[in-house]
């Protein structure tokens, strides 16, 4: 794929992403969403911050957003305490499913 047609790809898909009633998430909450749905669980907020190279705060307002949208959500490690886990959702799964479509519908009208 030429560099033309992904960015070509990114904006179908953007745009249908945006015209749909799914909720909108920032570059910075989709690479989280799809870090903890794509990769082995556990995820923390130090790990996820640490795998994606940014602060824990930019974690936790990504959280924060995506737990109200029902996308994610958070539950104490019972074996520490002092670590809260992400943990994926039914509606977070059904979004990344539907977003998984988009991009292959996209990526077929491209072609």
């Amino acid at each position: 794929m030429k560099p033309m047609e992904g960015l070509a790809l990114w904006r179908e898909v953007t745009l249908t992403s945006v015209r749909s009633t799914d909720p909108d998430l920032t570059a910075r909450q989709m690479a989280v969403l799809l870090t903890v749905y794509l990769t082995a669980p556990p995820h923390t907020v130090r790990g996820l911050a640490s795998l994606l190279g940014v602060g824990k705060p930019v974690i936790t307002r990504a959280l924060d957003a995506m737990s109200t949208a029902g996308l994610v959500k958070r539950k104490r490690d019972e074996a520490d305490k002092r670590n809260v886990l992400v943990q994926r959702t039914v509606k977070g799964s059904v979004y990344l499913n539907d977003l998984g479509e988009r991009v292959s519908a996209a990526f077929g009208a491209m072609r």
